[in-house]
């Protein structure tokens, strides 16, 4: 495990596994008027505005339930359950990278569940077990913000590739998630890896290095830096992106043209959990026509065959695009290559 999971291992465990790292509410919590309120707890690292909107899409459907939202970075949240394996606190773990969510599975901290309706979603979507420990979401992808007016005060190119950001141009210039803590960021180096060869991957990060200004502990923050003219290039993906643009930041979204990394939202119950019923009716809500309504407002991709994304920013070709990703090789190797990965390049 990198240094950086177990110094929030550590950092957890010292204040106690009841401890809510972040909330996206002012409550906390998704209120019920029924006087059979169903109370759970669910981690997440689902982005914050993004929770907004499906919490009340929640309520429309279970005014029962009553949530507790546990919201942080990937890497965090993953540290947090393993440290809390022997006691869990969460019921439900939502909207976690799929390889996080494998880390769990091999650690037998899942809860096998067939949703309702679990054949609705696209097969690749979900947990292909005789009874699934998880089920898709959504697919995100990786990409790159630019900001253009910064860039062009340099009368510097737009970069179109992996490559092209190791060139020295653009030194100092470059903003990236941290793989230790983002999922996006681990989705990239896993990318990398699968691009250029696992040696060739070393070799392309060592001298992205020289470029990179900082490593950020979250997947959208370099994109949301790039457009507010904190740095001029993050590496990111692509939803954050097109939002910001499209409220007025002036980014170009460029994907790269070698291929782009790309990671599943995923969900699953937590082993152990005292309110199956209500872990399990809050997993069938997940895997819902409803729901993937809700993902496809954000996402290019959505778990749910009859769901299209409704956001015309994303290219249609998209799909093809990306990397033909073995999320089980990216799971079983995950601690190596973020040792491997901290020891090189956290300083």
């Amino acid at each position: 495990m990198s240094p950086y999971l177990k110094q929030q291992q550590k950092k957890l465990l010292a204040i106690g596994t009841s401890v809510v790292l972040a909330c996206v509410s002012v409550a906390c919590t998704t209120s019920s008027t029924s006087n059979d309120v169903e109370q759970i707890t669910v981690y997440t690292a689902v982005e914050a505005d993004q929770l907004k909107r499906y919490q009340w899409e929640l309520r429309k459907v279970h005014p029962e339930l009553k949530v507790k939202w546990v919201r942080d970075s990937t890497g965090v949240i993953t540290a947090k359950l393993l440290a809390e394996q022997k006691n869990p606190q969460a019921d439900v773990v939502m909207g976690l990278a799929l390889t996080s969510l494998l880390v769990m599975e091999e650690n037998d901290l899942l809860q096998p569940y067939r949703p309702k309706n679990i054949e609705q979603l696209k097969t690749d979507f979900y947990s292909q077990k005789d009874i699934p420990t998880w089920t898709g979401m959504t697919a995100w992808e990786s990409a790159v913000c630019v900001n253009k007016v910064e860039l062009e005060k340099k009368k510097l190119p737009i970069p179109q590739t992996w490559q092209d950001l190791t060139k020295p141009i653009y030194k100092g210039l470059i903003v990236m998630p941290n793989p230790a803590s983002s999922g996006t960021g681990y989705l990239d180096v896993t990318a990398w890896m699968q691009i250029f060869g696992e040696k060739q991957a070393w070799q392309y990060m060592q001298a992205l290095d020289q470029n990179i200004s900082q490593y950020v502990h979250s997947g959208s923050k370099p994109c949301k830096m790039a457009a507010q003219g904190e740095t001029v290039i993050g590496i990111s993906f692509g939803y954050p992106g097109f939002k910001l643009k499209s409220h007025g930041a002036p980014l170009e979204i460029v994907y790269p043209k070698e291929g782009l990394g790309w990671e599943m939202e995923a969900s699953a119950i937590v082993k152990g959990t005292k309110k199956l019923s209500s872990a399990e009716k809050f997993i069938d809500w997940t895997v819902s026509q409803a729901a993937n309504e809700a993902y496809a407002q954000n996402f290019s991709m959505v778990a749910h065959q009859n769901v299209q994304s409704k956001n015309a920013d994303f290219p249609k070709n998209l799909s093809q695009q990306l990397v033909k990703n073995d999320f089980y090789w990216a799971a079983e190797h995950r601690e190596s290559i973020l040792k491997q990965w901290s020891a090189q390049f956290e300083k």
